[in-house]
């Protein structure tokens, strides 16, 4: 597996015993040179190209992973495709970010995303805790991934905040029928 990411990511695959490369690999901030030009290509030994929040996303990483999608059998995998996630400076560019050049690059080929809004990753957490989704209830700043998280997910309810990632608007009308059951500005909110 070949990783663009950190090392949260690398910490998981290691404790599941997956094997990978890439990664926080300081080889893989080097720049491209003459020699990868002609070596970089598919690699059926490559089996999954997983793409998550990488600060040090660089050409290297992307050329590699974009030569090693080339193979048919490679799986493209996201951690998630939040396009941004919100800081005490701003919005700044998220996971999702990371793999739109690859989409791009591929003709539109998306990854398949192991986060919010995938069901799977509702039945792994609640194969793990065994919670009743009816006494859930999902909190979340956007309703593309969060929020169509519980409501797909059959949750109990579905709480927005307004962090800076969706608008007001956005909450209000929701995207392809899906909106939060009731919506805060803040957290803190709930105290009051």
């Amino acid at each position: 597996m070949y990783v663009i990411g950190e090392g949260g990511i690398e910490e998981e695959l290691a404790s599941e015993g997956v094997q990978f490369f890439g990664g926080t690999d300081p080889a893989e901030d080097a720049k491209v040179s003459a020699e990868d030009y002609r070596t970089f290509g598919p690699d059926e030994s490559v089996g999954v190209v997983l793409v998550g929040l990488d600060h040090g996303i660089n050409y290297r990483k992307l050329a590699r992973a974009y030569h090693y999608l080339q193979h048919p059998g490679t799986l493209f995998l996201a951690t998630n495709i939040d396009s941004t996630f919100p800081t005490p400076g701003g919005l700044f560019p998220g996971a999702g970010a990371m793999s739109a050049p690859l989409s791009f690059m591929l003709g539109g080929r998306l990854p398949l995303s192991l986060g919010k809004p995938s069901q799977a990753m509702m039945d792994a957490i609640e194969g793990r805790f065994q919670f009743d989704r009816k006494r859930a209830c999902m909190v979340g700043d956007r309703v593309n991934t969060d929020i169509k998280f519980g409501v797909e997910g059959g949750l109990g309810g579905t709480l927005g905040v307004l962090t800076g990632v969706c608008k007001e608007h956005e909450f209000l009308e929701g995207l392809d029928g899906v909106k939060p059951g009731a919506y805060v500005d803040s957290l803190c909110d709930l105290l009051g």
